[in-house]
């Protein structure tokens, strides 16, 4: 569950650098190729097939970004949303209450009256994709220099971002793609109106826990239906997924347009070390130690097990994910290839007189990693719910006083409206859960800086981290939506003029915050041209073409529906739901293996040989979670929801000998909304 555990890391730090990446020559399906670069040659003289540009628009303009990590896509002309539970599962926790857990229990609304509005949920519909490379270089002037580069590069980007927000009224992002060598403005449409419709038990959508996750054959329903609603109705959508009746076969050609969040395949062979020696095993002993403070928090209680596990889920993931990924680093193998390559090039640039300085890109991305390296425990960034909130309004009222080019990119004013909506969202906050969370954090604070650290003895004041802790999360006002409110109204003034203990946390965290993350973005800035420069070389040497590493936005991956070969047996493309009940009977006696009592209840009235789940070559990451599977017509065949454990090392290597996109079947959704939810209405609007 690709979404879950990349959500995690991406937020749990601010020194996560997630670069664009080079031209990739495609080695069997890969590829998360841009809308406006398809592939149009290699898909022809492979599978004799052609996307149109109206084939193009309309699957981009079905398909959606969660804003909370993960992709959808629009499946009704009254505004049916379709992705995974795991994607859903933020907001299903967010309504859920100690007498309504629907993240356990499921939900279904019966009619547009009891369909549950999210409290801090947007979608983003890609309209347009503009090329800004131009208009962006023509305004960095700053040579070596790279933080004045920083500075104009972002005053660039903000500009840009505005001019679009004032011109379109539509979300405006510019993009870097390439390591820097190309820079798109991406327009969205935003729906922040948007309701759940339907969602099944965690026992179906989850159905073998952590046992099966990452792995295959799986047998999970994990899919949700929202609405997005606009002036307070289902929008009426003209772009949306019909949806194809039949089974996907073995040797179909499918295609995955969805939003991969973070891939390194630009990273050098030095980049991949520190990943393999310092990032990945430091980001481990952290989630490990997550694991460990949340599973004794839910020991407490019913009510505390609730309120804690859809974070204790999200983190249990990515402890699986990134163990999957860090074990594919430290296979040898994996750096045979990418060491052969960095070698060749590095030669052949060294018999150009011309061009030989390129060469020194590579040293200067090794000599940041070391830099890297040392930033690692110097994270102020504490995770916990109220302090993010009250860190954040300090920040937006100091970047208030800016001029917007030159503000941080988070407090632009084009991100202006999506950031308030998090900042003032109604969602519960339980104390007791903050303060285990910030007491954790607190000490993992004075671990890391030690005792003598000045902003640790400005956080602790005498006081031990647990009772730092109670203090805060007792005293503090910002669990009220009125007080943040009041807040933002009163900019930085009533900001600096408050007393609420949070506030005062942050304002002392907020300097050393600004610090380090001035730092972490001028290494960005270096590795940005770094890799700009390796990308020209690249580019100079093997030729153009290929696609640039995910970054977060909408893209295009393509294969086959295929088995493959593991431990010397065949593995089939498909299961259906008979297998479910097998499985579960296989392994009788282990909860995560209990199908829900609907289901049970409902097992005779089930076409058992309906598909249930599938896999294929399609290259996906995290992000991918709940993309849309369609065929050559462009209707829908399934559901992107996980990959198998071999496909883990596809942060930074693409291989489809064992690596699969694993989907729930497009014909189980409406088959499990007939036969086990009752839910007959519901089904028929999916793809109408």
């Amino acid at each position: 569950m690709f979404a879950r555990a990349r959500r995690w890391f991406l937020s749990g730090s601010c020194m996560v650098f997630a670069l664009s990446g080079m031209p990739s020559y495609s080695q069997a399906d890969e590829g998360m190729y841009l809308f406006n670069d398809v592939p149009r040659e290699l898909l022809r003289e492979k599978y004799d097939f052609e996307p149109s540009e109206e084939w193009l628009q309309h699957l981009q303009l079905s398909s959606v970004r969660f804003n909370s990590g993960g992709s959808g896509s629009f499946v009704s002309s009254n505004g049916l949303v379709l992705t995974n539970h795991h994607v859903a599962s933020e907001t299903l926790a967010k309504l859920s209450t100690e007498d309504r857990n629907l993240i356990e229990d499921g939900f279904l609304a019966k009619d547009f009256d009891e369909e549950l509005k999210a409290p801090d949920l947007e979608l983003n519909q890609l309209i347009s994709i503009e090329d800004v490379t131009d208009r962006i270089n023509e305004q960095i002037t700053a040579g070596d220099d790279a933080e004045e580069a920083a500075k104009q590069r972002r005053a660039a980007i903000a500009t840009i971002e505005k001019e679009s927000l004032d011109q379109t009224g539509l979300r405006s992002d510019v993009v870097t793609l390439f390591g820097g060598a190309k820079y798109h403005l991406y327009r969205y449409k935003k729906y922040t109106d948007v309701r759940l419709v339907w969602a099944p038990e965690t026992a179906a959508a989850f159905f073998g826990g952590d046992a099966d996750n990452f792995e295959y054959p799986r047998y999970n329903l994990d899919a949700t239906l929202m609405r997005v609603y606009e002036d307070g109705k289902p929008a009426k959508l003209k772009h949306f997924l019909e949806w194809n009746s039949e089974p996907a076969k073995e040797g179909d050609l499918v295609f995955v347009s969805g939003h991969p969040g973070r891939t390194q395949r630009i990273f050098t062979v030095e980049a991949l070390e520190y990943l393999r020696d310092k990032r990945l095993p430091s980001v481990l002993d952290l989630l490990r130690r997550k694991e460990i403070l949340l599973q004794q928090y839910g020991l407490e209680g019913k009510e505390a097990a609730r309120r804690g596990r859809d974070e204790l889920f999200g983190i249990q993931n990515a402890r699986k994910a990134y163990t999957g990924m860090l074990a594919g680093l430290q296979d040898p193998q994996t750096f045979v290839a990418k060491r052969g390559r960095q070698d060749r090039l590095l030669a052949e640039l060294k018999k150009s007189n011309e061009n030989a300085s390129l060469a020194d890109a590579w040293a200067e991305v090794a000599a940041i990693q070391s830099e890297k390296a040392e930033l690692l425990d110097r994270s102020v960034s504490l995770r916990s719910e109220l302090f993010q909130i009250a860190l954040r309004i300090v920040l937006l009222a100091e970047e208030d006083r800016k001029p917007n080019a030159e503000r941080l990119p988070a407090y632009t004013e084009s991100g202006r409206e999506s950031l308030l909506a998090q900042l003032l969202s109604p969602a519960p906050i339980y104390d007791d859960l903050e303060m285990v969370k910030l007491a954790d954090e607190v000490a993992l604070l004075l671990e890391n800086r030690g005792p003598e650290d000045t902003i640790v003895q400005e956080v602790l004041a005498g006081r031990s981290p647990k009772q730092v802790a109670s203090d805060l999360v007792t005293k503090t006002k910002v669990k009220d939506v009125e007080f943040r409110q009041s807040l933002v109204d009163g900019g930085l003034d009533a900001v600096l003029a408050s007393d609420d203990p949070m506030l005062r946390l942050a304002r002392v965290i907020a300097p050393e915050y600004r610090r380090i993350d001035e730092i972490s973005e001028q290494l960005s800035e270096r590795e940005k041209q770094a890799y700009a420069d390796i990308t020209q070389a690249t580019t100079m040497i093997e030729g153009t073409g290929g696609y640039p590493d995910a970054t977060f936005t909408l893209r295009l991956a393509f294969g086959v529906i295929s088995g493959y070969e593991e431990r010397g047996e065949r593995v089939d493309p498909t299961t259906n739901f008979a297998g479910a009940f097998t499985h579960s009977k296989e392994h009788e006696g282990q909860e995560d293996f209990d199908l829900p009592e609907s289901w049970m209840n409902a097992k005779e009235n089930i076409a058992l040989d309906t598909q249930l789940n599938f896999v294929c070559t399609a290259d996906i990451i995290g992000g991918n979670s709940g993309s849309p599977v369609v065929d050559r017509d462009g209707t829908l065949v399934g559901l992107i929801f996980d990959g198998n454990i071999q496909s883990l090392t596809s942060d930074y290597l693409y291989t489809d000998v064992q690596s699969r996109a694993v989907s729930v079947s497009g014909v189980a959704i409406p088959e499990a909304l007939r036969s086990i939810y009752q839910a007959e209405g519901l089904a028929d609007q999916l793809g109408n």
